[in-house]
């Protein structure tokens, strides 16, 4: 074991070996950036390069890249709203608040901060666990995954904000979307409404970009303002640094929760950001800042999240179960430079797994500093006009959710996210909620009807069963301290948070007409799940069935309120009427903002998106930005560059449109 350590030691050290970890990180962080495309797309740009380069070379620029993504996604997440990656969604609800503050730079350096302490963390971990984790993830049935599945959604009670009822049902909602398509069972086919899209279920990255970037830019053009209100970067990243090491052991805690639920493979990719700001929630004395800029909201996702990558690598090194997608691409590039996971890399190429932990941990630290260098000029973005964004942002998420399935698709069924991320917003339904509804559905699913074969419903008296459900009813009582009851008159602000002041919310019929209209979408689609799915198999309707009739009963409930609850009851909050209340806002509707995605997806559909991207910019910034025609161009000019160049480098398409069809146009207007 010493010669193996000493070996890997000294490939560490190696000027040949930092300078592919180095070129690793720099092609992570940029993956990172870019939203949508996170650590698969990052991985896959790299397979092609490592044919024929020696196997510590090549395992250092992957490693290098797979390390710094989850820090590199920090940005957007921060700075827009708009998360990265699947495994920084949770940052969004406190980095984000904060950026608006102005204080971008803390939360962007107290992210760096905890991820690099995540990261090393999770690299010690898989160093010293290596072997001892064996026999641990070898004893974890489909039972016990299917539990850890409900102890991830016992997480809900935390993200739904003053109304536990309405994260239910928007963690209901979740599942049911995340049962579209084939059941996992049987093959059956589920929810499609006989689009052949849908026969697959909608890509993760549609989702996050749907429930939280198009809401967020609406109604930052909608606003006309900057991201940030302030006129300065606040404390700045030294404050952030003081914030994390001032909450060390919640960093601690963090990361070992997330080493831990990337060794369970399948698990953690994109709850266990979730799962560990419940955790803050949970653990805090005041828990009353979470949503509005608390700075533990961003400390404790970004260590689990960095933390994820050691635990992610145990499976994937020790069993060839990969940890999570981008590890799934991780082992083909094992296969590629004949390396076979499994015993031999606790034995013959123990030098190798050393090698890959201990690069994991140095990246960390290297993709950090390169970060904390960034920070503080890329921050000052946030006192930009956004209008001066946006256009850019648009263009970027457009191109990611493409990538999906590479269908002009994509864009539509974005939109339809999109309306649907708006209008659970508005309302106050916990998007944060319906999104892990949505990742846990598949797993949940696969689980129950693996166990419910192997061991009927006997497996829920298991030992690990037992304690894992007695650890999710512990969560979610904890997340029942200080919560509002359902049938109280509360009234809430236009953050959906508790007010000292009544607000003007639901007062009159006319007022609350839609909340019960969209309310009652909600009911009639819990209704289709039980129609469409009850006709199935029985291990194709199990999951799907028993979770909508669920969830009828519980929006029958909350139509109900909606109809004879006193004003200012949750039930009545919209967050239009509360802003305008607090005279926060100056009533501006947000659907003109969504007139210019109708505008720029309909483009796309008749001429392609890279003709129709630059219409859009120029008729944007004309009529919107007023920023004149020359600059215009110039604008568009660097944009449509800088889309050509990302799609050349990455080998990746643009959307067609009709006219691609019927003339042949050269690259990339083809």
């Amino acid at each position: 074991m010493f010669e193996a350590m000493q070996s890997a030691f000294l490939a560490l050290i190696s000027i040949h070996h930092f300078a592919y970890m180095f070129l690793g990180i720099v092609v992570g962080l940029g993956v990172g950036i870019l939203p949508g495309l996170g650590g698969i797309a990052g991985m896959s740009l790299l397979m092609p390069f490592i044919y024929g380069m020696d196997q510590i070379s090549a395992l250092a620029m992957l490693v290098g890249m797979v390390a710094v993504i989850p820090t590199g996604d920090t940005f957007t997440s921060v700075l827009m709203g708009i998360p990265g990656s699947s495994a920084s969604q949770a940052t969004v609800l406190d980095g984000f608040p904060l950026a608006r503050k102005g204080q971008a730079a803390r939360a962007l350096s107290a992210a760096f901060s905890a991820s690099l302490l995540g990261g090393v963390f999770g690299a010690v971990m898989l160093t010293g666990f290596v072997v001892v984790a064996k026999p641990l993830i070898l004893s974890f049935t489909t039972a016990e995954l299917f539990m850890f599945s409900l102890l991830g959604l016992s997480v809900v009670g935390v993200l739904a904000g003053e109304s536990i009822m309405r994260g239910v049902v928007a963690a209901g909602l979740g599942l049911m979307v995340g049962a579209m398509g084939a059941a996992p069972a049987t093959g059956e086919s589920r929810f499609d409404l006989g689009i052949d899209y849908l026969q697959d279920g909608i890509p993760l990255v549609i989702i996050g970009l749907g429930l939280f970037a198009i809401p967020e830019i609406a109604d930052l053009i909608r606003r006309s303002r900057p991201i940030a209100s302030g006129s300065g970067l606040g404390a700045g990243w030294l404050q952030g640094v003081r914030d994390t090491l001032k909450n060390w052991f919640l960093v601690m805690r963090c990361s070992a929760l997330g080493t831990f639920i990337g060794s369970i493979p399948g698990l953690g990719g994109g709850v266990v950001d979730w799962i560990a700001y419940g955790h803050a929630v949970q653990t805090s004395k005041d828990s009353s800042e979470f949503g509005k800029g608390e700075v533990k909201g961003v400390i404790a996702p970004e260590a689990a999240n960095n933390a994820l990558q050691g635990g992610a690598l145990m499976p994937t090194l020790l069993f060839g179960i990969p940890g999570s997608g981008s590890m799934a691409v991780f082992l083909g590039g094992m296969a590629l430079l004949g390396l076979q996971p499994g015993p031999s890399m606790v034995t013959t190429d123990l030098q190798l797994t050393y090698t890959i932990a201990w690069t994991l941990a140095f990246s960390s630290i290297v993709g950090a500093a390169i970060c904390f260098f960034l920070a503080v000029p890329i921050a000052r973005l946030t006192f930009v006009p956004f209008n001066l964004i946006a256009p850019f942002m648009i263009m970027i998420i457009c191109f990611a959710a493409f990538q999906a399935r590479r269908d002009l698709t994509d864009l539509l069924v974005l939109f339809a996210v999109g309306m649907v991320g708006i209008f659970l917003r508005r309302f106050g339904w916990p998007r944060p909620a319906f999104l892990i509804g949505f990742v846990l559905s598949s797993q949940a699913e696969n689980y129950l009807y693996q166990a419910l074969q192997f061991y009927g419903w006997e497996f829920v008296q298991r030992p690990g069963v037992l304690i894992i459900g007695a650890l999710a009813i512990g969560s979610t009582l904890m997340a029942l301290r200080s919560r509002v009851s359902e049938d109280g008159a509360v009234s809430f602000d236009a953050d959906g948070k508790k007010a000292d002041k009544p607000v003007l919310g639901g007062t009159s019929k006319t007022e609350r007409r839609p909340q019960i209209v969209f309310a009652i979408v909600l009911l009639a689609t819990f209704l289709y799940g039980v129609l469409s799915s009850a006709p199935l198999s029985f291990l194709g309707s199990v999951f799907p069935f028993y979770t909508s009739v669920l969830m009828i009963a519980f929006m029958g409930y909350m139509v109900m309120m909606l109809l004879v609850a006193k004003p200012g009851h949750s039930a009545h909050f919209d967050q239009e009427l509360a802003a305008k209340a607090k005279g926060a806002d100056d009533g501006t509707s947000v659907w003109p903002s969504v007139g210019w995605f109708v505008f720029l997806f309909g483009m796309t559909a008749l001429f392609g998106f890279i003709l129709s991207i630059a219409v859009f910019i120029m008729t944007f910034l004309m009529v919107r930005t007023r920023l004149g025609i020359l600059r215009s161009l110039i604008y568009t000019g660097l944009c449509i560059a800088f889309m050509c160049t990302l799609g050349h480098f990455l080998t990746l398409d643009f959307p067609p449109g009709l006219l691609q069809h019927y003339v042949d146009m050269p690259w990339p207007l083809k």
